[in-house]
């Protein structure tokens, strides 16, 4: 039977762990798997609220339900239901840190406003493009959720939103529809990132329509790129090509196997007014575009969507990370830069710091690592759930 008590969401059911399966859950790490379940009373429907309990009946928290190895996904550890407010209130603590990092300046009007576990609202994003909030749901009670969750962002940021896009949910039960929420938004949309101006289509575009998770590296590169040739492989809408420009680099090449992500890499070259002639765009593979680029470039960006997105996939994905990098330090010129990363979760900081060390042995190169990268601070890695950290990153000098 569901439970209401006074203001508080509808639990639907009560999930009793097994004894002495509750240790993560007391150290507040959020995702509760199938394994450590005992007992399920209520029988909760997909997406539910439901209330997490020890084997001798202590709550341990509340969170969504979901069939699945990750049966459910807590997103309050009090003893009390979450009330009304639960959400309104999460999302103004996320953004009271996005105003104390500084990730929302007069200068950058994009930003990651929920960013998941690392907010303690596990399967849950929220990026905001100029006055655009765009919602994605990682789990089936977030898609359940999301009027809630608009109306929580319309509270919070007002008469700063005109329009509230749901992505749909992709994961968990399936796909779902995308839709608006509140108002209505026109895409491609034009936004600002450290006075750099970019089109963003959430519409159509990969994940919620741009990288925000690079903005900082993108501006490491700037730093680096003035007078320099630089090659932006898997460039999607050519984020780190319009920084490269921006810094003054002498030619600029932008790689993806993508029509659609060229075409708005090319938008964003003539929307900061780029001299054309610095830039050329490529449609096909890195691979096979690296064959025979020996010497070209200065520097070379390798940003790779996620080669592994589960764990048994992880040890092809480390000869494909192995095979890119060794590639690309096989044509650099000596003396360049090599920016390298990785997206995939199952892969950790040491394995890829691991296989780009492998890289360079097969390649024969001398490299020097200058600086590891991670993801911004509107990406927060919980403290707790250390398998937030999914960006990582080098740069190499190549020699």
């Amino acid at each position: 039977m569901a439970l209401n008590l006074g203001n508080a969401m509808e639990i639907q059911g009560q999930v009793y762990l097994k004894k002495g399966r509750d240790a993560s859950a007391r150290r507040f790490h959020p995702w509760i798997f199938s394994g450590a379940i005992q007992s399920i009373e209520g029988n909760p429907e997909s997406g539910a609220w439901v209330c997490v309990k020890d084997a001798s009946g202590t709550v341990l928290g509340y969170g969504h339900y979901q069939k699945g190895t990750i049966t459910a996904r807590l997103l309050s550890f009090r003893p009390e239901p979450p009330g009304d407010d639960f959400f309104s209130a999460k999302i103004a603590s996320t953004l009271a840190i996005r105003q104390r990092t500084g990730v929302i300046s007069a200068d950058t009007d994009c930003y990651r406003l929920v960013h998941g576990e690392g907010d303690g609202l596990a399967g849950l994003i929220v990026d905001i493009y100029r006055g655009v909030a765009v919602i994605q749901a990682h789990s089936s009670g977030m898609h359940r959720d999301r009027q809630r969750i608009k109306d929580a962002l319309l509270k919070n940021l007002g008469n700063q939103l005109t329009a509230v896009y749901y992505k749909g949910m992709s994961a968990g039960d399936g796909k779902s529809e995308s839709e608006y929420l509140f108002g209505m938004g026109a895409v491609p949309h034009a936004v600002v990132e450290h006075g750099n101006k970019f089109l963003v289509d959430w519409e159509g575009g990969q994940k919620t329509g741009f990288f925000l998770d690079q903005r900082e590296n993108r501006r490491l590169l700037g730093s680096h790129a003035a007078g320099r040739s630089v090659l932006n492989t898997f460039c999607y809408t050519g984020g780190f090509s319009v920084y490269a420009l921006q810094a003054g680099a002498t030619l600029v090449h932008s790689i993806d196997a993508s029509e659609r992500a060229v075409e708005l890499a090319r938008q964003n070259i003539e929307l900061n007014a780029f001299d054309v002639k610095k830039h050329e765009c490529f449609i096909g593979d890195t691979f096979d575009f690296l064959k025979d680029k020996k010497d070209q470039y200065d520097i070379i960006i390798l940003d790779p969507p996620a080669f592994a997105k589960h764990k048994e996939a992880r040890h092809q994905a480390m000869k494909g990370y192995q095979r890119l990098n060794a590639e690309a330090m096989r044509v650099i010129r000596s003396g360049g830069l090599l920016f390298t990363f990785s997206c995939s979760q199952v892969v950790d900081r040491q394995l890829f710091y691991d296989t780009v060390v492998s890289a360079a042995i097969q390649a024969g190169r001398e490299a020097k690592v200058l600086y590891q990268l991670s993801q911004p601070p509107d990406h927060p890695v919980s403290i707790y759930h250390p398998e937030g950290e999914y960006l990582k990153g080098l740069v190499l000098y190549i020699s």
